[in-house]
């Protein structure tokens, strides 16, 4: 499994929100000079992030984004499902009932769920909060979010 430049540039976005939450809107122009990623790409994130009601946007000389909730209330797991889609190593376990004819005797359909119930627990239990305090904490500083 791998996950595209748009689902790491949308949770480094995510991230620098949340570091950079002080309750102001924060420009896409800031976040593409710290991150590092082009304003037009970032466009393209915010969108997709907005529709789903991840973001706050603002037009104007005081504009930009916000995050709509507390950093602690976001997963990884939700950031990149919404950029990425479904996050499953093999179509048949991108639905809820698996439909493939092969599922009663597939010999490494264990194994696939196996990694997938692996990378869930990863990603759906490590919020924006948590990397913002991985983050801090390498920079030897002591905030809390």
């Amino acid at each position: 499994m791998r996950i595209s430049t748009r689902g790491r540039y949308a949770l480094r976005m995510m991230l620098d929100l949340a570091l950079h939450n002080s309750g102001e809107y924060i420009t896409l122009k800031d976040i593409s000079a710290r991150q590092e990623v082009s304003v037009k790409y970032l466009e393209q994130i915010v969108s997709v992030l907005s529709k789903a009601g991840m973001l706050k946007s603002v037009r104007g000389p005081s504009g930009g984004y916000k995050l709509t909730k507390s950093p602690e209330q976001y997963t990884v797991g939700d950031i990149l499902r919404v950029t990425e889609g479904s996050l499953a190593p093999v179509a048949c376990l991108d639905s809820p009932q698996n439909d493939c004819p092969r599922a009663e005797t597939c010999a490494t359909l264990g194994f696939w769920q196996e990694l997938y119930d692996a990378v869930r627990g990863v990603v759906d239990k490590t919020t924006l909060a948590d990397l913002a305090d991985r983050v801090l904490q390498s920079n030897g500083m002591d905030y809390i979010i």
